[in-house]
């Protein structure tokens, strides 16, 4: 979590964290109009902005997730979900550099090889599941909506996005911010990765924590797991505090593991 704190202490990285929530809200606010499922989610396009960022601008990319997404909220309604919104566009934009550290093994993310679209594919999902299931969670916690319908929506909106949108606008951009010398590796070369194995570690507590939440958010908002050892008074629809008490778990191991890399 060192990089998150200590890109505010760099001029250029505070200014590459404001040109990414710029771009994330200017594509984000027009589309807030054309509702991919009305009053639950609308078409984003937007969301491969912050996987791009995220590749090029690290820490800058994560912040400026998170504050163009509270931009765009402004425009389509504010609510206590919009908390859940912030942290989960900030793990949007902060995992898929993490996990490509680890996994990318010094690759460009642009590599057009099986393996390296396979990584990339593995660095998005990993970003987009969290995303989903912190937004999925807050709402059905908060009687809004169910986990299952958000939830679910989220990752296809977010894979879509990263998989058809994202890899093309890095194939063009990457290569002259690298020659630019303005990849956050060269912004911000104070920040060294952790060791290996306690990266490892921490991806594997990522993916065990996300996985979960995502699974028993699923079961449980749907009706089709009653946990016997809860009280029949809660399990019942809409099920807000089994998914509350079960869920809310999972996502803290998920963020454990996320701070581990």
């Amino acid at each position: 979590m060192s990089d998150l704190r200590l890109m505010w202490r760099n001029t250029r990285m505070v200014v590459l964290c404001a040109i990414s929530a710029a771009l994330y809200a200017a594509v984000l606010v027009p589309f807030k109009v054309v509702p991919l499922i009305p009053g639950v989610t609308e078409l984003r396009p937007a969301n491969a902005i912050p996987v791009v960022c995220s590749f090029l601008f690290g820490p800058a990319a994560a912040w400026g997730s998170a504050i163009g997404n509270m931009i765009g909220d402004f425009f389509g309604g504010v609510s206590p979900g919009d908390i859940a919104g912030f942290l989960a566009n900030l793990a949007y934009g902060w995992i898929p550099y993490k996990v490509w550290e680890l996994i990318g093994r010094g690759q460009s993310p642009i590599s057009r090889s099986p393996v390296g679209i396979l990584k990339y594919a593995v660095a998005c999902l990993a970003a987009s599941v969290l995303c989903a299931d912190l937004v999925g969670w807050a709402d059905n916690v908060l009687v809004i909506r169910p986990f299952a319908m958000l939830g679910n929506v989220i990752i296809f909106n977010n894979m879509a996005s990263a998989l058809v949108l994202s890899p093309f606008i890095l194939a063009a951009v990457y290569p002259r911010v690298k020659k630019g010398r303005m990849l956050y590796t060269d912004v911000m070369p104070e920040v060294k990765p952790k060791p290996v194995p306690i990266r490892a570690f921490g991806f594997a507590v990522l993916i065990a924590g996300e996985g979960g939440a995502w699974i028993t958010g699923n079961l449980l908002s749907t009706g089709y797991w009653a946990p016997k050892f809860l009280p029949a008074w809660m399990n019942v629809a809409p099920y807000d505090k089994p998914v509350a008490i079960i869920v809310g778990p999972f996502l803290l191991l998920a963020f454990a593991g996320l701070l581990m890399m």
